[in-house]
């Protein structure tokens, strides 16, 4: 099977000065990760979905800052049941060793400097118990509450919905 990069980036722009500062996420090898959907279309969607979120992300930094992220590895809460597989894939979350998981890489820059970069592995294996603290209707919720945690313990930002 051949590597497949997917590519979606997303700038954000910031005030009348032309000022900016985004987010560009790159997945390397998107069909080895882990529980993703098994329809083309679907798989595309959640990739699309993280990328946006990343991106409203990106917006919360300081002008003129851009983050990268290539995303390594997802691992998607709950899991997918196989036994009710009928054209609709249906995802079952139990709380148990079902958490959603990602690994990535970042760098931060800024007029091509390299402010902060790393390697980071997220996980929140208690997400079951953020549920009421989230939309129930957003895609990818448990998702993106780890990122949001994740981004704001990393750049030191504030984010919407972010305990602590």
């Amino acid at each position: 099977m051949r590597s497949i990069r997917i590519t979606f980036a997303a700038l954000a722009i910031l005030g009348c000065g032309g000022a900016w500062a985004g987010a560009s996420v790159t997945y390397v090898e998107p069909d080895k990760f882990l529980d993703m959907p098994f329809s083309k279309i679907d798989r595309e969607r959640v990739l699309q979905d993280l990328s946006d979120h990343f991106a409203e992300l990106g917006k919360l930094l300081p002008a003129g800052q851009e983050l990268k992220v290539e995303v390594t590895d997802l691992d998607l809460a709950g899991r997918i049941d196989h036994m009710r597989r009928s054209g609709n894939e249906i995802r079952v979350l139990r709380g148990s060793a079902d958490w959603p998981r990602m690994e990535l890489r970042y760098s931060l820059v800024q007029d091509g400097k390299v402010l902060k970069s790393g390697d980071a592995k997220l996980a929140d294996m208690s997400y079951m118990d953020h549920a009421s603290m989230i939309n129930s209707n957003e895609s990818l919720r448990f998702e993106k509450q780890m990122v949001d945690e994740w981004f704001a313990k990393t750049f030191g930002v504030k984010v919407r919905g972010v305990r602590g």
